[in-house]
């Protein structure tokens, strides 16, 4: 019986705490606009790209294009960067350095 009412005097006091903490975050935050809502208008015209150059994205590439040679060549590049270095973290020192050519004993 004790840790019913154990648990129903936390359950009280937590949601107790959850309603002053409620009340409290919603003075301390103000609605009307001040100096920060300037800033901010800064920042989103640094964050988004003119429209210029988000048409000439588009034009560039639309939904369903193949990809350009160059985004390809890029593509391959990276891939085959990921593959040596894949190889030289794994390389054992025996030759061919494959992990499928290892001689079990």
């Amino acid at each position: 019986m004790a840790w019913r009412q154990l648990l129903l005097v936390t359950c009280f006091s937590a949601a107790m705490l959850l309603c002053m903490m409620q009340e409290g975050t919603g003075a301390s935050v103000g609605t009307g606009q001040g100096p920060g809502q300037e800033a901010r208008k800064g920042v989103k015209q640094k964050v988004f790209v003119q429209e210029s150059d988000a048409s000439n994205f588009l034009k560039k590439r639309g939904k369903r294009s193949p990809k350009s040679r160059e985004e390809v060549t890029e593509q391959e590049e990276r891939n085959r960067e990921a593959i040596e270095q894949w190889r030289q973290w794994h390389y054992d020192g025996l030759y061919p350095p494959y992990l499928y050519n290892r001689h079990h004993i």
